[in-house]
């Protein structure tokens, strides 16, 4: 298990309590020690990588999401039948898949040959999020994806909504496609140079007919097979 929110992250706990209680699961963690969000597949190859021993079986990793893969695989000589990453603390939808740094450590897995997916949560602001609830959903489509074959190079992207607390039952499952529509960006002059920012809120976004993005905002799980 690993993440980009950081060892310390609650979706990291709630995967774990996810996991942990199947049976016949052992788990191990190698997380980031600092949040890594937004950092893509980049990887450390020009200086040490400091590794932390965070108890039994769980270690902190001074990179990103894609380091702690190959930490994990290469240099403590974990052996995996998965790697799972996340739950992220925000959607990983259409363009923000080349941008996540969760996504990136299942891909990562997925070039080595490990079977692997990647659960984030959109967030709707002012609406609480209960990872208790999340732990839940999360363990149900574990079982479900890892009874599935993914052929070669493929891994999912699992996407949860943000629903009112009433709802407890997991939502409507829905396999879609990347949304191919980008972000509306723009930059603004700021301290002598350009700052990114947003033109339009998160939410906001356009809706391609078939995508994890109008999947996921209507209040359904978007499942995503993505390929290398």
């Amino acid at each position: 298990m690993t993440n980009d929110d950081g060892i310390e992250a609650p979706g990291l706990a709630a995967l774990l309590k996810a996991v942990s209680t199947l049976p016949g699961i052992r788990v191990s963690i190698v997380a980031p020690a600092t949040e890594q969000s937004m950092c893509g597949h980049r990887v450390t190859t020009r200086e040490a990588l400091h590794v932390e021993s965070r108890g039994e079986h769980r270690w902190a990793v001074h990179g990103t999401p894609a380091d702690c893969v190959r930490i994990g695989l290469f240099a403590l000589g974990l052996k995996p039948d998965w790697v799972i990453s996340g739950v992220n603390a925000g959607g990983n939808l259409g363009q923000d898949i080349v941008i996540s740094g969760t996504i990136a450590a299942a891909r990562e897995a997925t070039y080595h040959g490990v079977s692997a997916m990647a659960f984030s949560h959109y967030l709707i602001k002012d609406l609480p999020l209960d990872w208790e609830r999340v732990a839940g959903w999360v363990q149900e489509l574990i079982v479900q994806l890892s009874g599935e074959r993914l052929a070669d190079g493929e891994f999912w992207n699992v996407n949860l909504p943000h629903l009112p607390p009433s709802q407890t039952t997991l939502p409507e499952q829905v396999r879609c496609t990347p949304a191919r529509l980008p972000l509306k960006v723009e930059y603004v002059s700021m301290d002598g140079g350009l700052s990114f920012c947003y033109t339009a809120a998160y939410s906001e976004r356009p809706q391609d007919p078939g995508s994890d993005v109008e999947a996921c905002f209507a209040g359904c799980v978007s499942i995503t097979r993505l390929h290398l």
